[in-house]
């Protein structure tokens, strides 16, 4: 890690720390306020190439560090702060899945009780498995279940646990991570896991890409996946035994099978408009311009 500067140490303006999510590759999927955070930043932290995203100007350092140090970057992103400097954590996707807004926390934690004081904030981004989705229609239209499945971090017997209660239980699901180099075997082996729980039939969408020139989407019958169409730029959708194929598109059924409500007349929906939480009257409903960033 890039050790602190000498003026940075003297500095009397307060620091903070903001951690955000690039998107998933197309820049247009940068949301308005990450561009307004970098646009103010004195740093930039992050792995090599979603620091490359950000354009140098005048006054910005950026501070690029390889895969698997997310806790040295997060601990150098706080003592950045702490001496003034006003931080962006870069993550792609969203910074809250299995991204870095969980490292700075738990370094947070283990650091010095000083730097709880710090302004941290946690700036949402566009997700892959939630581009992915779009892309293909709504196969996430029912509950589902996001799951890295990379055994860095957890054994590859609690994954395959939790591929197992997971169709247990009727979920799609989204994955990240897959099938890399080092664990070319291990997708093979949920695809198996796959089909002996899930049955053949069921719908198995390839996103490599997503959103970028690039960009290939393959849907499947799991009788038809095959590890090789699985890499590391892939997020991978498994639809549940109802989730439905029309024309191009896929999709999940908004209802569980046998309570399909139908158009009745005169039916309430069992959720509200994201800017009206269920538990205040409309009247008392914040504006979406006096929402808190976070």
């Amino acid at each position: 890690m890039t050790s602190l500067p000498p003026d940075q140490t003297a500095h009397s303006v307060p620091g903070h720390v903001v951690i955000v999510g690039l998107g998933p590759g197309s820049d247009d999927m940068i949301t308005p306020e990450v561009h307004a955070a970098l646009a103010t930043a004195t740093d930039v932290v992050g792995y090599i190439p979603y620091v490359n995203r950000v354009k140098p100007r005048k006054g910005l350092v950026l501070h690029a560090s390889d895969n698997r140090v997310e806790i040295d970057r997060a601990t150098h992103a706080l003592q950045m702060a702490a001496a003034g400097r006003q931080v962006v954590v870069v993550s792609s996707g969203d910074p809250g899945v299995f991204a870095m807004a969980s490292a700075v926390f738990e370094a947070l934690e283990a650091g010095p009780s000083s730097w709880r004081t710090l302004d941290i904030r946690v700036l949402p981004g566009i997700t892959a498995m939630l581009a992915a989705a779009a892309a293909i229609g709504a196969p996430l239209g029912h509950d589902f279940a996001a799951i890295n499945l990379s055994d860095n971090l957890k054994p590859w017997a609690l994954i395959e646990r939790r591929l197992q209660l997971v169709v247990e239980a009727g979920l799609a699901m989204a994955f990240y991570n897959p099938r890399s180099k080092s664990r070319p075997h291990q997708f093979a082996r949920a695809l198996e896991v796959l089909r002996a729980a899930c049955g053949e039939e069921t719908l198995i969408t390839f996103a490599r890409d997503v959103t970028k020139p690039g960009q290939a989407l393959l849907t499947v019958a799991l009788r038809d996946a095959t590890p090789e169409m699985a890499d590391m730029r892939t997020v991978v959708i498994v639809g549940t035994r109802e989730t439905r194929q029309v024309g191009k598109y896929v999709y999940t059924p908004r209802f569980a099978p046998g309570h399909n409500p139908g158009h009745k007349s005169g039916h309430t929906p069992d959720h509200m408009p994201d800017d009206t939480p269920e538990h205040l009257p409309a009247s008392q409903s914040p504006s979406p311009s006096g929402q808190k960033e976070h």
